[in-house]
């Protein structure tokens, strides 16, 4: 499809309709089911998602009502999701690794008459909140496995996906989804996005048709994707990130998406699918640059020595784009690509990749050079909730070293007196659903109010932190916490970094370990340990971890050195509140949960 198809006003279910009216055939997903991958054209996804909007109808959504989905991605999430707007509802994601509590909040708040849930222990947790949920009319369950179990309990309150359909397929009105696509305008709400609540309750954004197109063309015209673009999604839908990869620039662009078994297989589901654009948060490249470290250490001395001297001697030009190397660096990295790099590229799955992202979190600039080293075409973007998806991105070619590139189309942007980046244009949202105090402080005049400080390098913008998050020293010294936590997650031993530094004569950190990895060492060294606790305990792993606190500190000013530390002795956890559900830290919550460990650091 040409560029120029995609400057239309269409809402997003009219361009479904149109992809399944002008390209019926082309494949628009593929779900990955008991090992077999199964395709679904664009004529399909159209007519499923038109029965199960039909079904929405029949179950009693009121006209402009919302639908929860409460699911890892699957097909029936974005079916869910496209046949509520094709019947105009809104669609309202629900994180599937939440607890009930959470979940209860969100669909309370949000007016949820109808919830999508994946298998019966989601279903299990809505029907503990029952009491809760005065507007909630039907739940329905994707998984058939324990639907007999959780009907009985329920009663007439729970129906199959399955039914759903069925129902769509015999309502007596059909002619509905033709009469809403007519009426239906580029300012309704498309979705309504809650935010990851890391300083507070959850606020839900608003996102219009309006703003999903706009996002759609700078997507495609930022990351230059075409119809051929292969995409897997995995990170949560509910995440305006997945949503931008997975609903938006395909529907506008005719493009594919595929769908593994669960998010326990995406490794595998890589290595089959080979695709082409690849979303990363920062976690998941520092778990598979923690990963490669352990094969290679694992290596022959040999090869482990060809590795260490290909990161070395392509590191030179890793941030240069290939048609910038000159003749020379295309023959060197030739060499290490054929020896090790290849073989490393198949092993996380990502050989065939036209364009790789990080996004969503702060990450350190050695993790993006080092995939950028192994030829993994990694670039940086930028964008948040409120901005319906990316508004700063590295182009493709050579990048700028720790910036987040410059802005989409259609985006302008300005620095506040204290450099707090605030942009403008059609991406930006509508609000907060029932709140309009956090929406008259967020967005002002248009300009929506990022909470991001950042610096102009290079023409391009860097990303310092969270206005709220910028640490003052008891002797005055501004402190940015994230630069100091990334510096220390380059370690493959190291899994978070919690910085204390705010009033205080000098900095310390929490620190949680890598538990593959610090096994795996410990193993190595024949050390005994029998769970997290006991290894982090350990004399052994205090020294491990005290050097790699050393070998982060030789790379910041001295200011930011971390003079002591404590090991956590577990994980972090969203059950405890101690992060989000995109793995975000809660600060508030982990300093009082930890506050005799910290104030124990500065006795």
């Amino acid at each position: 499809m040409a560029m120029s198809a995609l400057q239309t006003t269409h809402t997003l279910p009219q361009m479904l309709r149109e992809q399944a009216q002008h390209h019926a055939a082309a494949m628009a997903i593929r779900q990955k089911e008991h090992g077999i991958w199964k395709p679904l054209d664009w004529a399909g996804y159209y007519q499923r998602a038109s029965r199960v909007g039909l079904g929405f109808k029949a179950l009693g959504l009121s006209d402009g009502a919302h639908v929860g989905v409460l699911s890892e991605n699957r097909i029936e999430w974005v079916l869910s999701q496209l046949g509520a707007g094709l019947v105009g509802g809104v669609t309202v994601g629900v994180y599937p690794t939440s607890p009930t509590n959470e979940i209860a909040y969100v669909l309370s708040h949000a007016d949820v008459e109808i919830v999508v849930c994946e298998d019966q222990e989601q279903t299990d947790k809505v029907l503990q909140a029952l009491d809760q949920l005065p507007r909630l009319k039907k739940i329905v369950v994707m998984e058939k496995k324990g639907f007999a179990d959780t009907q009985q309990q329920a009663g007439d309150k729970v129906i199959s996906f399955d039914a759903l359909e069925q129902l769509g397929q015999s309502y007596a009105n059909p002619a509905c989804v033709d009469q809403v696509l007519a009426a239906q305008q580029p300012d309704d709400t498309a979705l309504i996005i809650y935010t990851s609540g890391s300083t507070g309750k959850p606020k839900g954004a608003m996102i219009s048709y309006r703003n999903i197109a706009a996002m759609a063309l700078a997507t495609v015209e930022r990351l230059e994707l075409t119809p051929a673009t292969a995409h897997l999604s995995y990170l949560p839908l509910c995440h305006v990130a997945e949503q931008m990869l997975t609903t938006f620039a395909p529907v506008y662009l005719g493009s594919r998406v595929d769908f593994g078994e669960s998010i326990r297989t995406v490794q595998e589901d890589l290595r089959e699918v080979a695709p082409s654009m690849f979303l990363g948060v920062p976690r998941i490249w520092e778990k598979l640059h923690s990963a490669i470290n352990i094969k290679m250490h694992e290596a022959g001395p040999l090869r482990r020595r060809f590795f260490e001297w290909g990161l070395e001697i392509c590191g030179q030009f890793a941030h240069k784009g290939p048609a910038d190397q000159s003749l020379r660096e295309r023959l060197v990295f030739g060499f290490f690509y054929v020896t090790v790099f290849r073989a490393l590229q198949n092993f996380i799955g990502l050989r065939k990749l036209r364009v790789a992202l990080t996004g969503a979190a702060p990450i350190s600039p050695a993790i993006v050079h080092f995939f950028r080293t192994l030829g993994v075409p990694l670039i940086e973007v930028y964008g948040l909730t409120e901005s319906s998806g990316m508004i700063m991105g590295q182009r493709l070619g050579t990048v700028v070293r720790g910036t987040v590139g410059v802005p989409v189309l259609g985006v302008e942007y300005r620095l506040s007196e204290v450099g707090e980046l605030q942009v403008r244009g059609d991406v930006v949202f509508k609000g907060y659903y029932k709140n309009p105090e956090a929406t008259a402080t967020t967005r002002v005049d248009g300009w929506l109010h990022t909470g991001d400080v950042v610096q102009e390098v290079e023409g391009e913008i860097k990303i310092v932190d969270r206005l709220k998050d910028i640490m003052i020293t008891a002797g005055g010294k501004n402190l940015t916490p994230s630069e100091i936590e990334n510096t220390m997650k380059t370690s493959h031993f190291i899994k978070e970094c919690v910085v204390v530094a705010d009033a205080r004569k000098f900095v310390s950190a929490l620190i949680q370990i890598d538990f593959e990895a610090v096994s795996q060492w410990a193993e190595s060294r024949n050390l005994a340990f029998t769970h997290f606790r006991s290894l982090t305990e350990s004399p052994e792993v205090r020294a491990l971890i005290d050097e790699q606190v050393r070998n982060g500190n030789a790379k910041l000013a001295e200011v930011s050195h971390i003079r002591r530390f404590h090991l956590l002795t577990k994980e972090l956890d969203h059950d405890d509140g101690e992060v989000t559900a995109t793995m975000k830290v809660r600060r508030a919550s982990i300093y009082k949960t930890y506050a005799a460990e910290i104030e124990a650091m500065y006795r």
